[in-house]
């Protein structure tokens, strides 16, 4: 299991270019639980992750990690901690997988202490966690967005961090490799104890795989807690203006979103809905139709 770490940020303000983007925020992250900051565009989602890995310094205010201000901690100390996945990480040209993964190790390195067995153990775990050990010797030229995405995501596995945390690591990827990142995430999550802390747009994959939440509007933190606690139709409105219910999700029990938008009234709106309920509980007799592909048609 990872070690236990405090890792907070007091009254946080940070941007660019002589701009505020994250505007007095104070955040505590929750050690050992998957924590999603959620938000509409320009919310300041990126720039706050960003602000606290130390990539944006802040403006005022301060991050800590375990006590210490985290612009005192040295650098290879924080990678041996923190690991962080940007958005669009740049691909070397040319290179295979298996050294891709690898380079999850410099923190662990030194001039006088090259490449070791530990290195490639590693690399090889992180490979068989993200389930692309088959993929080791293979250009990363070659392969489909969802494979790229396990790729960084074992290189940053392979840094083995404490805390993991990643911009958007959905971003691009169809509703499957979507579900199987999260999947492997959250595998690793309650494997190892690993802090995973994400940035993510679905509002219901975030009340799905979240133990906690964090939701941003215009560089404010306005509210925080878990999906339950946090995903109201007052909450979506006020965060990404827009109208919505909020029903349980028959998979998982989460809160499930269903936006309104003008043009998609029910057409017949006397018809109840047979498959969901905004009670707590689902009535007994509803009955879910499973289709199934056969070789030549849908069938019911």
């Amino acid at each position: 299991m990872m070690d236990k770490h405090i890792f907070y940020a007091e009254n946080l303000t940070s941007g660019y270019d002589g701009k505020i983007v994250v505007d007095d925020v104070s955040i505590a992250i929750p050690d050992g639980k998957i924590s999603v900051i959620l938000g509409a565009n320009a919310s300041g989602k990126s720039t706050l992750l960003k602000t606290l890995v130390r990539l944006i310094k802040p403006i005022e205010g301060a991050v800590k990690l375990d006590g210490s201000q985290i612009d005192s901690v040295p650098s290879r100390k924080l990678a041996r901690t923190i690991g962080f996945l940007p958005q669009s990480p740049i691909v070397p040209e040319g290179i295979v997988v298996a050294d891709l993964v690898g380079r999850g190790r410099f923190p662990h390195q030194s001039f006088l202490k090259g490449w070791s067995r530990k290195d490639s153990e590693a690399v090889a775990q992180a490979l068989d966690i993200m389930g692309i050990a088959d993929l080791a010797d293979r250009s990363i030229d070659e392969l489909s967005g969802g494979q790229r995405q396990r790729v960084w995501i074992a290189m940053a596995l392979a840094q083995q961090t404490d805390i993991l945390m990643l911009d958007e690591p959905t971003t691009y990827l169809d509703i499957t490799y979507q579900v199987e990142i999260l999947d492997l995430l959250t595998d690793l999550n309650r494997r190892t104890g690993t802090t995973i802390v994400m940035v993510l747009h679905d509002i219901n994959l975030s009340a799905r795989y979240a133990d906690h939440l964090f939701v941003m509007r215009a560089g404010r933190l306005i509210a925080e807690g878990s999906p339950q606690e946090v995903i109201t139709s007052k909450l979506v409105k006020a965060a990404f203006s827009l109208e919505s219910d909020i029903y349980l999700d028959p998979i998982s029990g989460s809160p499930m979103l269903v936006p309104k938008g003008r043009h998609h009234a029910r057409r017949n709106r006397n018809a109840q809905c047979a498959m969901y309920t905004k009670s707590p509980q689902f009535p007994a007799n509803i009955v879910l139709k499973r289709y199934e592909l056969s070789e030549n048609k849908h069938v019911v």
